[in-house]
């Protein structure tokens, strides 16, 4: 078997509907056996995620999270991706961490929001404005064509440049466009709530994107107590991301209160139900993800 190097070129053959159906088709196979390992230094991260699909293959992703590349000019996420052959274990393939990153992630919170958000929501809100928000938009106008993308940033010069370069606008009041928006993204860095659920009005549907550490939290406590709540994989959000596992531990929501996750799709439980409900997906990742978006591309590189 010869093992291929797969790069940023293979992104102009992709598409964002694919992707997130590649997800959803992932989760019809057996159940994925998913390892995780955490190393801090400070605020910097060392996250190292594997797992094993039968019929699909292994995967190994090694993550670094530095948010002080920032002020070097240096992307604050970097690591490598490997792929390796169900039968017989051969490596098949190192796909560019940063592809695989960007398409994992938004085709995520974009099958979580093709399931749960109301299919006639036009009105999108992104809160941040960073390369997660940047791919955020072009999946959203994928599976909701016409999508009206709305940045809010902290700073805003940075959500001004954003919005200049993919066609968004810009919001002030984060409470007013919170109010007015049917999809809302959060793809910050934030150790604190940014979203908060006095602010969301009926048939909303947010994904929470941004926070991977136990010490992260983009929504308040109210923005879980008002919403149906759905992950997209309990083994890696439980237990080990601050969205969830904080207000687990002081007892604002219990695992009950989690309707679903992804391996629930086949049956039909990772669903709204109704035109008012408020719907939060929160998007912790995963080496199963990794490995069936690395899959993918490289069945898309392969043609």
């Amino acid at each position: 078997m010869s093992m291929t190097i797969v790069g940023p070129e293979v992104e102009a053959r992709m598409d964002w509907i694919a992707a997130s159906d590649a997800l959803a088709a992932g989760h019809a196979l057996p159940r994925a056996e998913v390892a995780d390992s955490f190393l801090y230094r400070g605020k910097d991260t060392l996250l190292t995620r594997s797992a094993w699909i039968d019929g699909l293959g292994l995967a190994v992703k090694a993550a670094t999270i530095f948010p002080g590349n920032g002020a070097q000019g240096l992307g604050q996420v970097n690591g490598g991706v490997t792929l390796y052959d169900d039968r017989t274990g051969l490596l098949e393939a190192i796909i560019d961490f940063h592809l695989l990153t960007r398409w994992k992630t938004a085709a995520d919170s974009l099958l979580a929001a093709r399931r749960l958000a109301r299919p006639e929501a036009r009105r999108v809100l992104i809160i941040g404005a960073g390369k997660v928000a940047a791919s955020m938009a072009a999946a959203y106008r994928a599976g909701f064509p016409g999508a009206q993308v709305t940045l809010w940033n902290r700073t805003r010069a940075t959500a001004e440049d954003l919005a200049a370069r993919i066609g968004a606008e810009v919001a002030g009041d984060l409470a007013q466009a919170v109010a007015a928006a049917e999809i809302i993204a959060t793809t910050t860095m934030s150790t604190t709530p940014v979203l908060h659920g006095e602010w969301l009005r009926p048939g909303t549907h947010v994904d929470l994107i941004g926070a991977y550490r136990p010490d992260m939290r983009e929504a308040d406590d109210a923005v879980l107590r008002r919403a149906r709540l759905f992950v997209d994989a309990r083994a890696t959000t439980i237990g080990h991301i601050g969205e969830i596992e904080d207000p687990l531990r002081r007892g604002v929501i219990t695992p009950e209160d989690i309707v679903a996750d992804f391996y629930d799709l086949p049956g039909g439980g990772f669903a709204r139900r109704s035109e008012d409900e408020i719907t939060v997906a929160k998007n912790g990742g995963g080496a199963h993800l990794d490995l069936m978006m690395a899959r993918h591309i490289l069945e898309v590189a392969r043609g």
